[in-house]
């Protein structure tokens, strides 16, 4: 029964009641029930007309006689479900109530009271009920606040942190928001210990298990609140009740006062759910609004890679969006995630979730991890006080146009931005998984898109490299980044046919023998037949009569320092036509 309605023992503590005198006889474990409402009863079959949780007042006038017909008539009211039974002494009873109906209230844990002082039962029903009213009245006033402190967060776009704070305000209680992976969000101890609060929080978090989206976990002590949208779940908003219970071990362990909660007010369900709509709400217009400045950051994007608009309509958009690129050092930036990264084809940043968001292993995973990424790369450019355009560019890279107030600033600012990105990426490796390149700097928006080329390009050459750098510039990718950008060039093709194409068809034919290796291990060691052997782990005889073989399928001098630097690069150039 909600909390709104009073309990036995403060019905006993009302002026009109103590006037008469009470004298609890039995029941003394049920005191703390709820009375929802008071009802005066002078017949012994009152019960039929009940429905529970009513205070039966009566002077006992109707009541049997015999013994049996009290115990029936105890037997039928804590059968109901009645609160309790409060008996007037002086017109039926005159020393006290019968100890028959003593003993069956006690049997039945039903609380008999006794008024040995006259009292008009009006005033009681008076006194009750106007602290129904009342008790109403103020859960009325206490749901206003919190719809209208809500609706407020909701209009401004509070964060999670701040709709967290004002909940465990409103409630008195600690509230902890997590995502599906029972990970905390934000959270507020209301004044406890926060280290006692979440300490062991995702084991004691999968033991709190409601029925329902919003349900009392009595159990565990934790009103709890799914929060997601558009059938979307991102995770559960959780108020401990009765607040001041302490956490051991994971465990709560109940107060004094927890002894018998019961079930938390209906202004704290309504609190709950109010928050949990407000923090859905602000995650969708958060997401939304975001969504529709990238949108229009792609457009100007993409009209400057592809020349679908005037130049001076992408700077004049730019500027009503609030990213000024006139008079301005533009660099161009591509991130992405290195191709041969477990933790990129598993999760996006790998980091959670938020409900929503989340990858699954679904159909979805690819269009999530570019978005999260998209998202690391914009939360970056903020962290970094960077201004620029950011948007997707495909399927697999994200790309930025960085406005700088001069050229001086663009290293600083790389430097800056990689930084931040790597913290964004959340990623224990320091952000291994991600890849940024930049193009050359260039003062005015029509030379822009050959810096964003140039930083796609970078970024395409650079994805097998095994070096940690912040930012891969042109000077970095070498040879073998040239020779992946040429790739799918014919007369690439045909050079490296040209060179190793006998050897090429010597392995399909006998693949155990392994000369292409044998050849590589050569030409990466110098010509040094000897650190060539070793590396190869082959003795030097075995070594030198493989090579032997290799000269005379290739018909080249393997001595030769012209033939060698051929057979390095067509073997550079056919690594890059065999990396996707």
């Amino acid at each position: 029964m909600s909390a709104v309605f009073p309990t036995v023992r403060e019905v006993l503590a009302l002026d009109p009641v103590r006037h008469g005198a009470p004298r609890l006889l039995a029941g003394a474990a049920g005191l703390d029930r709820r009375v929802r409402w008071v009802h005066l009863a002078e017949v012994p079959d009152i019960a039929t007309q009940l429905g529970g949780g009513e205070l039966v007042l009566t002077t006992g006038i109707g009541l049997p006689a015999e013994d049996a017909g009290l115990r029936a008539f105890i037997g039928d009211l804590a059968g109901v479900g009645v609160s309790g039974l409060v008996v007037e002494l002086g017109r039926r009873y005159v020393d006290g109530v019968p100890r028959v109906m003593v003993a069956a209230a006690e049997r039945h844990g039903l609380p008999l009271v006794e008024l040995r002082r006259a009292t008009p039962f009006v005033r009681i029903t008076e006194a009750v009920h106007a602290l129904i009213v009342d008790a109403q009245l103020t859960e009325l006033r206490s749901t206003e606040e919190i719809h209208q402190r809500f609706t407020e967060l909701s209009v401004e776009g509070a964060a999670p942190g701040e709709v967290v704070r004002q909940a465990a305000e409103l409630s008195g209680c600690p509230v902890v928001l997590e995502n599906l992976s029972r990970q905390v969000l934000a959270y507020d101890p209301a004044g406890e210990n926060a280290e006692l609060l979440l300490d062991g929080w995702e084991q004691h978090s999968r033991r709190v298990r409601p029925a329902g989206r919003t349900a009392y976990d009595g159990a565990n002590g934790w009103l709890v609140t799914t929060v997601g949208a558009r059938g979307q779940d991102w995770g559960r908003l959780l108020l401990r009740w009765p607040a001041g219970g302490d956490l051991a071990g994971g465990r709560r362990v109940p107060t004094r006062a927890d002894a018998a909660p019961g079930e938390p007010p209906t202004r704290l369900r309504i609190l709950v759910e109010r928050a949990a709509s407000t923090l859905a709400l602000g995650r969708l217009i958060r997401r939304d609004a975001e969504g529709l400045e990238r949108q229009i950051h792609r457009t100007l994007l993409t009209a400057l890679l592809d020349h679908s608009r005037p130049v001076d309509e992408v700077a004049l958009r730019a500027r009503a969006l609030g990213v000024p690129l006139e008079r301005r050092h533009l660099v161009g930036v591509v991130v992405r995630y290195r191709a041969d990264d477990p933790a990129a084809e598993t999760g996006p940043l790998g980091e959670e979730a938020h409900a929503g968001e989340v990858p699954d292993g679904g159909a979805d995973t690819g269009p999530a991890r570019l978005r999260d990424l998209a998202e690391a790369v914009g939360q970056a450019l903020r962290e970094a006080n960077l201004t620029g355009l950011t948007s997707a560019l495909d399927d697999q890279a994200v790309g930025a146009l960085l406005a700088l107030p001069e050229a001086a600033a663009e290293d600083r600012a790389l430097s800056a931005f990689a930084a931040a990105l790597r913290r964004a990426a959340a990623r224990p490796s320091g952000g291994a998984g991600l890849l940024v390149a930049a193009g050359s700097g260039v003062g005015s928006l029509r030379e822009a898109r050959r810096s964003l080329i140039e930083a796609r390009q970078v970024a395409d050459a650079a994805r097998r490299d095994r070096r940690d750098l912040p930012i891969f510039r042109l000077p970095h990718v070498g040879l073998a980044g040239l020779l992946h950008l040429l790739r799918d060039e014919p007369r690439v093709q045909t050079f490296v046919e040209r060179q190793l194409g006998a050897l090429l068809a010597h392995e399909a034919q006998h693949p155990r023998e392994r000369l292409l290796d044998t050849l590589r291990a050569y030409l990466e060691q110098g010509r040094n037949k000897s650190a060539a052997a070793a590396a190869a782990h082959l003795s030097r005889p075995a070594f030198y009569e493989r090579l032997a073989r290799i000269g005379r399928i290739l018909d080249v001098d393997l001595d030769s320092v012209d033939a060698c630097l051929s057979l390095h690069v067509a073997l550079l150039a056919l690594d890059a036509i065999r990396t996707p």
